[in-house]
């Protein structure tokens, strides 16, 4: 039963920092916090004048996509599954070690034969094969034929050129939506993800049109909730939320070109936004045809005042990147961002740890109190302060288990 020591802990509910950070972890859980954490165990791990924080979430990841070694571009015809697959134990270690300890990775827009690649890899993570944050998986994203995440609309392809199938989440019209669906939940997705409009990055037409009807939205949304199942929507246009939200979708990812009353609607129905504003800043569009290049320089400054509104509307924000649009191991880049675009640190903190938790429905993580899982990051200050410090994590358990230590050796 280690004792973690450090300078301080962050309250995520009071927003303020306790003096001293003192926890005690038995097993995968906290059993003790400050006063309470005294006592004999198996040693005391000193991180001297570090802040303890919960572990962070992050809500929109695909770590099946991107990392070292992938040719932007060309890696929809070039990678195997088992070439995705074995790049993505780098990126979940990655994101590990930054202090993300859970994830959603949120749809499969790839060829995989029907395999949910996510899924088998929160299976290798949960089984200590490899390192990685717990994984919240979708499956494979469900979209209309040429919607946004059809992957033959990002480069334009030839008829016949990268077809999808009904099970790799390519569905039209409520029967082959409703077996789309199934097959995710059969094979062990946690959550449905669908293309509700237009994007940025694919040649689908104006980015806040909606995509699939409001009849075809409610099957998904039937089809997930008899199971148990939220459903996340790709969503940006301010007509295109408000159906979704209307039609019952639970999260709405991205929502750049939100308006007051969508923002109201995600309100009053207690729905919730997945941040991802970061890649209004970072993603590089230089290379882009001209097109993608206009939506973007159109959409991205769009992104800054929405994301300010809800959160003063007391919209329930949790935070996403949808690396890898930022690259995977930056995530904290997001909580930057969130910050330096009017929200306070304690308010994107809270987004980032008990907003995340509600959302994957996992009471057990984002605090640091007695009977959570220890799932406990170090940073080098205080991030109400200076959010900033969330880049330079220093220490990161997960589940009880001590995954990096910089001050091991000191």
């Amino acid at each position: 039963m280690p004792t973690l020591k450090a300078a301080g802990l962050l309250d995520v509910d009071a927003g303020e920092i306790v003096q001293p950070g003192v926890i005690r972890v038995d097993d995968d859980q906290i059993t003790g916090v400050g006063a309470s954490a005294s006592g004999d165990g198996d040693g005391v791990i000193d991180l001297g004048d570090a802040i303890l924080l919960p572990g962070l979430m992050d809500m929109e990841v695909n770590l099946l996509m991107g990392g070292r070694g992938e040719t932007p571009g060309l890696s929809q015809v070039q990678d195997d599954p088992a070439t995705r697959v074995l790049r993505a134990v780098g990126n979940a270690r990655r994101t590990l070690r930054a202090g993300f300890t859970t994830v959603r990775n949120l749809g499969l827009f790839v060829k995989t034969g029907g395999y949910l690649l996510d899924v088998a890899l929160g299976k290798a993570i949960d089984a200590g094969w490899i390192e990685g944050p717990r994984v919240i998986p979708a499956g494979h994203a469900i979209t209309p034929t040429g919607g946004h995440l059809d992957p033959t609309m990002f480069a334009a392809f030839m008829p016949g050129v990268l077809e999808l199938t009904i099970e790799e989440g390519i569905a039209n019209g409520v029967d082959e939506i409703r077996k789309a669906v199934r097959y995710q939940i059969k094979h062990g997705a946690q959550l449905i993800k669908v293309c509700c409009s237009g994007g940025v990055m694919s040649l689908t037409g104006e980015a806040g049109a909606q995509h699939y009807s409001d009849e075809e939205l409610r099957v998904i949304v039937d089809e997930a909730h008899r199971r148990g199942l939220r459903v996340a929507a790709h969503t940006h246009g301010a007509e295109a939320v408000k159906h979704a939200v209307a039609c019952g979708i639970d999260c709405i990812e991205h929502g750049f070109l939100m308006d007051d009353q969508a923002i109201r609607m995600l309100v009053d129905n207690d729905r919730f936004l997945v941040s991802t504003r970061r890649l209004a800043e970072a993603m590089d569009v230089s290379r882009a045809p001209k097109e993608l290049q206009d939506k973007a320089a159109e959409m991205f400054p769009k992104a800054r005042t929405s994301i300010k509104a809800a959160y003063e509307a007391g919209a329930k924000i949790a935070v996403g990147t949808d690396a890898p649009a930022i690259p995977h191991g930056k995530n904290a880049d997001e909580l930057v961002t969130l910050v330096e675009w009017g929200m306070p640190p304690a308010a994107v903190l809270r987004a980032a740890t008990v907003v995340a938790a509600d959302l994957i429905n996992k009471p057990n993580l984002g605090r640091l109190a007695e009977g959570y899982l220890a799932d406990i990051i170090a940073v080098p200050s205080d991030p109400l302060s200076d959010i900033t410090v969330t880049r330079n994590v220093n220490f990161v358990m997960k589940g009880g288990k001590v995954f990096r230590n910089d001050f091991a050796n000191q």
